[in-house]
């Protein structure tokens, strides 16, 4: 269950420091730990304009035998817990027919109107950031939020698996809306005071804490689920056998495949084993099944970082940078131009 913030006063007085956020274009982060993000492919067909008409609240749906009922709630106010998802998913649709940009500034939320815009908050910090919702998700019940790769990492809390969070609904202006369609970022917003966050936090406290999110991913397109058609690029089936490493069927990466058909990847012929001094690193995830989906695909391995919290889908590694240079051509000609070579230790 999620706790309402009821901070009638403290909010107005929020809102009144926050409305001075400027647009800026969303750039390549030199520091950004889950490695490149790969150009988007073109437009699948049948994908929407981006556009903030009409807005689309959707008939109640069901998900793993829960009801979810779409609705719009002007006040909506609440602190939970976000996850974020990324390049795995990009170009993929999501719920309201728009191309899922992992650049982007965007989140998934089960029952906001399609789109809504949302000031989210990360109560570690008080760092405060303008979010476009434009996907269904997450559908794990211990998380009110999915953020896109750009927007945790604006946030902050990219390298982390799961975060607290904030989540307050807001109208922005027409410029700062357009900014958002277009892929770009808004400045952050006045960082909320310590005696706000203090009380935020103790909301979250009687919140259980969850896990970072092991979860199934689609590796393409989007499942149809008969009560509510399509779902949209974070949709992933919740119920699933527990007790066993991830496999993959075709289609989605199943957590649990007691009864999975076999893997089938293709040949690993960089994913070279031993030792080494130099890796190419393609891109990195919270998610474990997210990574294991894009390494499977691309005939790379997933390495963890010391905390188990990234997970880096890499080839290599490799003696010398000369020779890291094959891995490096293999996954730019897949796509991912942005893939670097790394110290193996990095």
């Amino acid at each position: 269950m999620q706790y309402a913030v009821k901070l009638a006063v403290a909010s107005i007085s929020i809102l009144a420091l926050s409305a001075c956020g400027a647009s800026k274009q969303w750039g390549k982060y030199d520091d950004d730990p889950s490695g490149p993000i790969a150009e988007l492919p073109s437009a699948p067909s049948g994908t929407a304009a981006v556009s903030d008409f009409p807005q689309k609240i959707g008939e109640p749906y069901q998900i793993g035998g829960k009801t979810y009922t779409p609705e719009d709630v002007s006040s909506y106010d609440q602190v939970g817990y976000a996850s974020w998802y990324g390049q795995e998913l990009a170009g993929n649709p999501t719920a309201n027919g728009e191309r899922f940009n992992p650049n982007g500034i965007s989140a998934a939320h089960k029952t906001l109107p399609l789109p809504t815009y949302v000031q989210v908050t990360a109560l570690d910090t008080g760092r405060t950031i303008l979010v476009r919702v434009n996907d269904r998700g997450p559908f794990s019940n211990d998380r009110l939020i999915d953020l896109s790769f750009g927007a945790a990492k604006q946030l902050g809390i990219d390298r982390q698996g799961v975060a607290g969070v904030r989540v307050r609904k807001v109208n922005p202006n027409e410029q700062e809306r357009a900014a958002l369609r277009s892929g770009a970022q808004i400045a952050e917003r006045i960082a909320t005071p310590d005696s706000l966050l203090n009380i935020l936090r103790k909301n979250l406290a009687k919140l259980p804490t969850p896990v970072a999110p092991i979860r199934q991913t689609a590796s393409s397109g989007n499942p149809r689920i008969p009560s509510s058609g399509n779902i949209g690029s974070t949709y992933v089936p919740p119920s699933v056998p527990q007790g066993s490493t991830g496999t993959r069927d075709g289609r989605f990466v199943v957590e649990g495949g007691a009864m999975a058909k076999p893997v089938r990847t293709r040949p690993r012929q960089n994913a070279v084993s031993g030792s080494g001094n130099y890796v190419v690193q393609v891109a990195a995830f919270s998610s474990k099944s997210r990574a294991d989906t894009l390494a499977n695909k691309i005939g790379a391995k997933v390495m963890p970082d010391q905390t188990r919290q990234i997970w880096r889908v890499r080839y290599g590694p490799y003696a010398n940078q000369n020779a890291a240079q094959g891995g490096l051509a293999q996954a730019k000609q897949r796509g991912y131009s942005g893939a670097r070579i790394l110290r193996a230790d990095k």
